[in-house]
């Protein structure tokens, strides 16, 4: 999901023959963004967890649902089924985050790329849940920002590197490959999600 929000900031907000230095901190700024929001997931999830304790059963059925919510999204990609489709027409349609959205999109300011950040920051995804369950498991509003920081720290290098790609072969051939591929991927980790709930939720009974 990341992947493809990559592809779509770098397509129409980096001018490729602007210096490498300003790409980078472009990419990085975004980068900082979704961690902040990560961030704030963690702690929220970690004041969650002080609060309410997960059993490994109740667990096993959260990422079984997620890896259906997954699922779902990869097959939405693909153009196979409209779950995605209809979650975007009901976000889409509020005036103010669609003002948002598109305001921070068509910005070449350096803040834009941060503001972009932290709404894919937020925006559904398995990865993210996955490690806002660990996050609550912490019980700590401290400790689960760290864990979230310690993600989206570990997802820079990746994403800097797949922005350059971009850069280097931007082209609508190669956005419809990668969106394709990052499809499959989803689905895949989306039925390792759902298997892994479901022995969670075996293994207790």
């Amino acid at each position: 999901m990341c992947g493809g929000f990559v592809v779509a900031y770098s397509s129409s907000k980096i001018d490729t023959k602007s210096s490498k230095t300003t790409q980078f901190i472009s990419h990085l700024f975004y980068s900082l963004g979704r961690i902040s929001s990560y961030v704030i997931i963690g702690m929220i999830s970690g004041f969650i967890g002080s609060v309410i304790s997960f059993s490994a059963t109740s667990s096993g059925y959260l990422f079984f649902i997620i890896g259906i919510f997954m699922i779902l999204m990869g097959f939405s990609l693909m153009g196979k089924i409209r779950f995605l489709t209809s979650l975007e027409s009901s976000l889409g349609t509020n005036p103010f985050v669609k003002k948002i959205f598109q305001s921070l999109m068509y910005s070449k300011k350096i803040y834009s790329f941060y503001g972009l950040g932290m709404l894919n920051g937020f925006l559904p995804c398995g990865l993210v849940y996955f490690f806002a369950v660990s996050a609550a498991a912490t019980g700590s509003i401290f400790w689960g920002g760290i864990t979230m920081l310690i993600f989206g720290l570990t997802t820079i290098p990746s994403l800097l590197g797949f922005g350059f790609i971009i850069g280097f072969f931007n082209s609508g051939n190669l956005r419809e490959i990668m969106i394709k591929v990052a499809s499959i991927v989803i689905v895949f980790y989306g039925i390792y999600m759902s298997y892994l709930g479901y022995m969670l939720v075996l293994g207790n009974k």
